[in-house]
């Protein structure tokens, strides 16, 4: 009797994480779609290195860079949106709040909107005031409504 329950407890974690694997597309870095359930604070999740793959969805999937190191001063994060098929995408808006997770609220920037260039490329200035741990938190909407949330962390 223990061994099969044992055995169906297994079975059961097995099938659950073959779901969530099944639910992402291949090389995907992010299960959370950062929707958040009323009254819960918003989940962001770590983002991958710089210049990876990290899916929204099975639609599209963004990249991200800063234009240089980050330092003290201001460097401009970029974002970068394909769809599946690997071209670009502007439909959705980027807001992002950079601030020191240490000293949190003391540094912060507040909700700002990410702005496009030509090239379709998502531009943040982000300025770092002191050295210290950093951290920007994006939240991707399409039209209005919240499709995914990640966060950025450096250390200056």
């Amino acid at each position: 009797m223990r061994t099969t329950n044992i055995l169906m407890i297994s079975l059961a974690i097995f099938l659950g994480a073959a779901t969530a694997l099944a639910a992402q597309p291949a090389g995907s870095c992010c299960n959370s779609p950062g929707l958040v359930p009323g009254g819960q604070e918003p989940v962001f999740q770590d983002l991958p290195k710089a210049g990876k793959k990290c899916w929204i969805g099975e639609v599209n999937y963004f990249t991200w860079e800063f234009d240089k190191t980050p330092k003290m001063g201001t460097s401009v994060l970029i974002v970068k949106i394909y769809d599946k098929d690997g071209k670009r995408v502007t439909d959705l808006s980027i807001t992002g709040r950079s601030d020191m997770p240490s000293m949190r609220g003391a540094h912060d920037s507040g909700e700002v909107a990410f702005k496009t260039n030509k090239a379709g490329d998502y531009l943040l200035p982000v300025s770092v005031v002191m050295p210290g741990d950093w951290e920007v938190r994006l939240t991707f909407a399409r039209n209005g409504v919240v499709v995914f949330r990640g966060r950025v962390a450096f250390d200056v």
